[in-house]
């Protein structure tokens, strides 16, 4: 039913890359197309090398690199005429903006993205782009709104047969399950996800699937062991793609499995761990989600009441400033099951 997992982000003189291919191998060879393309004032061509530019610095946590480069590809596919080609890096940098935690932006250009599509004739790019706009809804927690997009791409990748969004969308809808208590629905489709990616040698999407499993395991069976294998599988395509962003989440789900398990000098430092590499590419939402970790597992280690109370209350202020309203939920649950939510606490913080 599904083919061969295949990245149409590689365009133009680099669609022999693989979806697997090394970020550090895409950014090379990018570079020297890029360079190319430029000296020989092909700006379509300039464009496309550039798009593959732009998603390997993004991927690799290079925030700056990555602005520059989708703006540089836009500007380049404008000045050739291309509309599909604007749209793809309209795509990407709104798919910057959505890991830099600027939500608001990335609704805007994705937004644009998916119009610039349909009006290009390309279909493959009008799908990533409203996938862009579901996962952005979903990351900030408004499941009521992009729900039903989510099952509407996903009916549209399966009846493509195309493996690598149906396996994206399958993530999305289980993890929007997994975050409502529904668990072994969650686990279905996630199981799902990582036979189809296994299938169609997509070790990016398989990695997110592991992950999503280890997270059930855990949470739902208790079995700590198993979910600590099924992470350390996935890290292994992690870092032979250089997957950083993917690989900064593995460390803070390793956490949360510890946590869980009451190993919480292993949680600790796995979330020290994650919140230097989420800090070092810029992402707000993994770095919040990593502070938040953190300030669990310190209080279960015996740090002051007073001063728990005081990081959790800054947090929650962040997150309401960011715009993450599922994970101020899960601050607010933290307070609860720390017995920080009583009046005397909140008075301390205020």
């Amino acid at each position: 039913m599904y083919g061969k997992a295949f990245a149409p982000e590689y365009q133009g003189a680099l669609t022999s890359l693989s979806v697997n291919s090394s970020l550090v191998d895409v950014l090379a060879a990018g570079t020297e197309q890029l360079a190319a393309a430029e000296r020989a004032g092909r700006r379509g061509e300039a464009a496309r090398s550039g798009l593959a530019v732009a998603e390997a610095h993004r991927r690799l946590g290079q925030v700056g690199d990555a602005d520059r480069a989708w703006k540089a590809s836009y500007r380049a596919a404008r000045a050739a005429g291309d509309t599909a080609a604007m749209a793809w890096a309209l795509w990407s940098g709104g798919t910057l903006a959505r890991q830099r935690g600027a939500f608001a932006l990335a609704r805007r250009l994705l937004g644009l993205a998916a119009e610039l599509g349909e009006r290009g004739g390309d279909i493959v790019v009008r799908g990533y782009s409203l996938a862009g706009l579901a996962e952005t809804g979903r990351i900030q927690g408004d499941y009521e709104a992009v729900g039903r997009l989510h099952e509407q791409l996903l009916a549209e990748a399966r009846r493509r047969g195309e493996a690598r969004h149906t396996v994206w969308a399958l993530e999305g809808i289980a993890q929007m399950h997994r975050n409502t208590g529904s668990y072994d629905t969650a686990y279905a489709m996630f199981e799902e996800a990582a036979g189809i990616a296994a299938r169609a040698d997509d070790r990016r999407g398989h990695a997110w699937a592991l992950r999503g499993l280890a997270d059930i395991v855990s949470v739902r069976d208790g079995d700590t062991e198993r979910a600590l294998a099924l992470l350390s599988e996935a890290e292994e395509s992690c870092t032979a793609m250089n997957l950083s962003s993917a690989l900064a989440y593995n460390h803070k789900m390793r956490g949360n499995v510890c946590y869980r398990a009451g190993r919480y000098t292993e949680a600790r430092d796995l979330y020290v761990q994650a919140l230097a590499e989420f800090r070092a590419m810029s992402e707000p939402r993994g770095e919040a989600l990593s502070r938040l970790g953190l300030v669990k597992s310190l209080a279960r280690l015996g740090q002051d009441r007073t001063e728990t109370a005081a990081e959790l209350a800054e947090l929650a202020r962040d997150l309401e400033r960011i715009g993450l309203r599922h994970a101020r939920a899960m601050v607010a649950r933290a307070q609860t099951e720390l017995g920080l939510d009583s009046d005397t606490d909140t008075e301390a913080v205020r």
